[in-house]
């Protein structure tokens, strides 16, 4: 059997996991995912579980958050004075913001905080510092 590797372009169906169970991702009712391994435009833990796979093959993916997104970094966490927002931005903690960064383009940010002085943003991936698991079923090699 042809079994996936670097330069194949594959078709998965997946559901992304966190450990508590939380489904964070799913291609379930929709179309599979396809990429082809070794580009880099998956993460790489998830790319590299699939090397190896034949068709219709199932497996669950474990990745740290290494293989994944990262590790979360504080230096991405802000508190401003809440004068710096918009009248019309009445902040929440878990409300998302799209900010503009210095360089012209923009970020997106998540509240964690706020009280009637600060807010406290945080500019992380969501899925930064976690333990990602996929379950994976193989569709198709080319």
């Amino acid at each position: 059997m042809n079994k996936a590797k670097a330069g194949d372009t594959v078709k998965v169906h997946y559901t992304g996991k966190l450990e508590d169970g939380t489904v964070f991702d799913s291609s379930s009712g929709g179309d599979p995912l396809e990429f082809t391994i070794g580009q880099g435009r998956i993460i790489p833990g998830f790319e590299n579980g699939i090397v190896g796979m034949v068709k219709d093959d199932k497996k669950t993916i474990t990745t740290t958050s290494e293989e994944a997104y990262g590790s979360r970094r504080e230096e991405l966490m802000t508190t401003f004075d809440r004068s710096q927002l918009s009248d019309e931005i009445d902040p929440a903690v878990g409300m998302r913001l799209r900010m503009k960064k210095s360089d012209g383009g923009t970020i997106d940010v998540v509240v964690v905080d706020c009280n009637e002085k600060s807010v406290t943003i945080d500019a992380n991936y969501p899925l930064a510092g976690k333990t990602l698991i996929f379950d994976v079923q193989l569709i198709e090699i080319a």
